[in-house]
């Protein structure tokens, strides 16, 4: 019989591999991966293959469908012109002289459905219309809508990366988005205090050459949607979703047949299709004359989520089969964690899984995916001195660390903002890991605090 360690080995170097050698996309590797230990893994030899088509549809189906409505939902507010009132909005509540914090708030709402690079993609024309105006402080506005952006990209559903998190760890998509949602403030501030700090420090090589606003761009402004139609695509489906655990998700259903209706809003799946229709609406309503048709905009934004599908389902499917293998069984003996008398040895292990994972490949949402599946694998069913969605803050807090060159985000944040690789690496890189730091920080304050959640 083989050493679940050893197993263990074989997966994530073929994870790892495949992704940093071969230049894979994730899915391949991950797949390959849950295969391979399956095949190695004690059961019969007749169900080592469809047990991991069987985890694959698993995953896919807990998480498949609200992917792919947040994606619908982030390409309309894009489109429609709500994204930017809701960034108007933040402005006009901090006043441009506390422009940076006004651009972290935008970026902290718009990228719980809106993902990342599309957030930055958005917000950077106001930074650079903000140094326009103040002639100062624009590596400062870059990083504060990184800052903003990655905080709740890592941490709050129903990003795909921590949406896989909830599912795996068996944590209530509500309970996560308010944990996530108190553990992403502090990360955002310390994220927003060294940003302050490296901006007095560094001159940029390059400082941008400001344009004046196309005639295209001032045609949308004049037809943004008033600001509560805006941000009704955001905030009904974290209304409704965070509701859950009041009114009992995960637990006894109410008695009455309106409190199981009410209830059944509630699930993440009927809370963004909710949204979904809700943006699909204003979409149509504020499109500006001349954009590509709707339908192509729903088709590009449904062909992006089928991408993050796979990862995230071949993800689940890695993750299944480390359990299958007894993985965790053999983490625990190796660092001697005995989860029910105090475990909190588990949060620095899930940290330290996800900081490695994203420093050795720069995908955030493959070190979620992969640091979940092995602290599931890991945990089995042992009972924890703290609740499970501490896990969760601990794996998104590490998955933080590090965007260096091999992360698209760093990148991102380069070429759009004109910044260098070694100013970058000064500015952008140390950022994640203070916001990493604060956010582990954070989950264990909470986790001693409040250990039930």
């Amino acid at each position: 019989m083989i050493h679940p360690l050893l197993i263990l080995a074989v997966g994530l170097a073929i994870v790892l591999g495949g992704i940093l050698w071969l230049r894979l996309n994730a899915f391949l590797p991950l797949i390959v991966a849950a295969l391979a230990v399956s095949l190695l893994a004690p059961g019969s030899v007749a169900e080592r293959v469809t047990r991991v088509a069987a985890a694959f549809g698993d995953t896919a189906a807990g998480i498949g469908l609200a992917i792919v409505f947040a994606s619908i939902i982030g390409a309309c507010l894009v489109e429609s012109g709500a994204a930017d009132r809701v960034v108007e909005a933040c402005l006009a509540a901090f006043g441009r002289r506390n422009a940076a914090n006004a651009l972290a708030a935008s970026g902290f709402v718009l990228s719980i459905p809106v993902f990342f690079d599309t957030v930055f993609y958005l917000l950077i024309p106001l930074a650079r219309s903000t140094y326009r105006l103040t002639g100062k402080h624009y590596l400062l506005y870059l990083l504060a809508i990184g800052v903003g952006a990655s905080a709740t990209h890592t941490m709050v559903p129903p990003t795909p990366g921590p949406l896989l998190m909830a599912d795996q760890l068996g944590v209530s998509v509500g309970l996560l988005v308010l944990v996530g949602g108190a553990v992403a403030v502090p990360m955002t501030l310390a994220g927003l205090a060294y940003a302050a700090w490296i901006d007095r420090r560094i001159v940029l090589t390059n400082p941008p050459v400001i344009e004046e606003p196309a005639s295209s761009d001032l045609e949308a402004a004049a037809n943004r949607p008033p600001l509560a139609v805006a941000s009704l695509p955001v905030l009904l489906p974290l209304v409704l979703i965070t509701c859950g655990p009041l009114l009992g998700a995960g637990g006894d259903e109410p008695a009455s047949q309106f409190g199981q209706w009410l209830l059944l809003l509630t699930d993440k799946n009927i809370a963004l299709l909710l949204a979904m229709i809700v943006s699909l609406l204003v979409c149509r309503a504020y499109r500006v004359a001349g954009r590509p048709p709707l339908s192509q905009q729903v088709e590009q934004a449904i062909v992006s989520a089928g991408a993050i599908v796979l990862i995230t389902a071949a993800g689940g499917a890695f993750g299944a089969m480390l359990r299958t293998a007894n993985v965790g069984d053999a983490v625990c003996d190796l660092f001697a964690v005995e989860a029910g008398s105090g475990g909190f040895a588990l949060l620095w292990i899930a940290f330290a899984m996800a900081a490695l994972v994203k420093t050795s490949q720069g995908s955030t949402t493959v070190a979620l995916i992969t640091a979940s599946a092995m602290m599931q694998a890991l945990r089995g069913d042992a009972e924890l001195a703290f609740h499970p969605v501490y896990l969760c803050a601990a794996i998104g807090s590490g998955a933080m660390i590090t965007g260096w060159m091999n992360d698209s985000g760093f990148w991102i944040f380069c070429r759009m903002g004109g910044i260098t690789e070694r100013e970058g690496l000064q500015s952008w890189t140390v950022i994640m890991v203070v916001m990493g730091v604060a956010g582990m920080a954070t989950t264990l304050a909470l986790a001693t605090l409040w250990p039930g959640a």
